[in-house]
């Protein structure tokens, strides 16, 4: 009963109330010494992945060459400016996921796309690993029609490359983005502040294809 409990997505109508007040932010992205709210500097673009815990998940882009800057919160769910605890529950219907501000002219979102599948596996459903629970589900959150193309055409090609390799059926949620949430200040970079902090992501060990026609630039 526990188990079916935390993989079963919450109906709106039974979602946490949460509150109008945002979550206090203050300071500098820890790893990266820039601002990790808005506003962003001019020309840059956003992305949203949710692959699990976040803490390893922010840790992923924030590595990667040309972007800007990472944080981390909850999408995909009901409940406004929720509490970590109350993520955790499984009754806010979030996605624990990274807010990835990037610079087209150094990383493309097909980029970002195979960091975001190689990184984690997203045939688990509602768990990533030893963490389960909805809030650990798989999930792209897309800010524009071309995001959206690209990552519906990525998510067919690697689900190729699996099938070729013998693994499951890739269960990632990709859908237009709604509010982002930022998490407390404790997540935020959190294994820069601690480096030897948990990290429970793992890949497939599959490569993503490189090189295709994802509908975009």
């Amino acid at each position: 009963m526990l188990f079916r409990k935390s993989t079963d997505l919450v109906a709106e109508e039974d979602a946490l109330p949460g509150r109008d007040e945002t979550m206090p932010l203050h300071g500098d992205h820890h790893a990266l010494g820039v601002p990790f709210t808005p506003p962003w500097p001019d020309g840059s673009q956003v992305a949203e992945f949710a692959l699990g815990c976040f803490w390893g998940a922010e840790r992923c882009f924030w590595r990667t060459p040309g972007v800007v800057t990472t944080a981390v919160g909850y999408s995909g769910g009901y409940t406004p400016n929720p509490s970590y605890r109350e993520v955790c529950s499984g009754r806010t219907g979030h996605a624990e996921s990274v807010l990835v501000v990037f610079d087209p002219d150094q990383v493309s979102f097909a980029d970002l796309l195979r960091v975001f599948w190689e990184s984690h596996d997203p045939t688990q459903g509602m768990r990533q690993g030893n963490d389960v629970g909805t809030q650990y589900r798989s999930a792209i959150y897309c800010h524009d029609d071309e995001q959206l193309s690209q990552a519906l055409a990525s998510r067919e090609a690697y689900q190729r490359a699996l099938d070729a390799a013998g693994r499951g059926t890739i269960t990632t949620e990709i859908r237009p983005a709604g509010p982002f949430y930022f998490a407390e200040m404790d997540h935020q970079q959190y294994l820069s502040k601690v480096p030897n902090g948990y990290c429970g992501l793992g890949g497939t060990g599959v490569a993503c294809p490189a090189g295709l026609d994802l509908g975009g630039t």
